[in-house]
């Protein structure tokens, strides 16, 4: 990777996250609160599930697609762990804790313990993983299939920033962070999207800010029918100026004004102990596995 992250200064909150600026009554998203109904037939991996047809117009947009048909990670596409950021204590990013076996992406947390250095900076006891795309790109319809680990860790499919000396917006958008086993947690779908800080812009945003350290952040859950992480679902994302859009089975859950996603960023998998939101997972749930069977990636032609 060409530049060091800021993650380390503003991680991803989730729900929790503190001092985020009210929604602005004109830009109120849209949340689905009823079962998806008749989801589409799968008829080709060609476009996303959401559009069979390809009413959209879309193009395959191979850096951020991969089958993980192979036995190991492509370097081209992928960098294990995030640069600046070593996990969310308690759990560190190990990179032995990201693997590429029959046909998926798999992505585990142990329970484990960690050299003294680790300890030093509050990792403790457990292990976790990561990894983001080198290519980072601006609009586009994302999906994967995927299923969540069965334990008190997050399995989380994101977008973030790049650092590259030149500060402009920093923004994030969460297509799930979801908790597979949780009394509370383990039926929603959590969809987030936040703007950490401005700077010189790409286009002009409909939101004033933030302002120095001020926080938007545009939460929203989904509760399935089923546990998540029982099974496979197709989860999608829809990206472009005016709205964004987010799917399960094809079904739109959520739709959300774009007034200030305008940056490239970069897609990201990975694994959390999230103890302040989710909990800490119970030992004897792990290790546990977040598994995704494929990332598929397209832009309008």
């Amino acid at each position: 990777m060409k530049a060091v992250w800021l993650l380390v200064i503003f991680p991803a909150f989730g729900a929790v996250a503190l001092g985020a600026t009210p929604e602005p009554a004109s830009t109120k998203p849209w949340t689905r609160h009823d079962p998806l109904g008749q989801a589409p037939q799968r008829l080709t991996d060609a476009w996303p599930l959401s559009d069979q047809q390809n009413q959209g117009g879309w193009v395959k947009y191979e850096p951020m697609s991969d089958e993980f048909e192979g036995h190991e990670l492509d370097a081209k596409k992928w960098t294990v762990g995030i640069v600046g950021w070593p996990g969310r204590p308690p759990a560190l990013f190990a990179p032995r804790n990201v693997t590429v076996a029959d046909g998926k992406l798999h992505l585990t947390m142990r329970k484990e313990e960690l050299p003294p250095a680790a300890q030093q900076q509050g990792y403790k006891g457990y292990t976790s993983a990561a990894l983001h795309t080198n290519d980072s790109t601006v609009y586009g319809y994302f999906e994967v299939q995927a299923k969540p680990m069965n334990s008190g860790g997050s399995s989380s499919f994101w977008f973030v920033y790049d650092y590259d000396g030149t500060i402009g917006p920093l923004t994030e958008i969460d297509v799930f962070e979801i908790c597979g086993k949780s009394k509370r947690f383990e039926h929603t779908y959590n969809m987030n999207l936040h703007a950490w800080k401005d700077g010189p812009r790409r286009v002009d945003y409909v939101d004033p800010g933030p302002r120095e350290n001020e926080h938007i952040e545009r939460h929203g859950e989904w509760h399935a029918p089923w546990r998540l992480a029982d099974a496979y679902h197709v989860y999608g994302f829809a990206w472009t100026r005016d709205e964004i859009k987010f799917y399960v089975d094809g079904v739109v859950v959520r739709t959300v004004a774009n007034t200030r996603w305008h940056e490239p960023l970069h897609l990201v998998f990975d694994s959390e102990t999230m103890p302040e939101w989710f909990g800490m997972p119970k030992d004897e749930d792990l290790p546990s596995t977040f598994s995704v069977e494929y990332v598929r990636a397209w832009k309008k032609k």
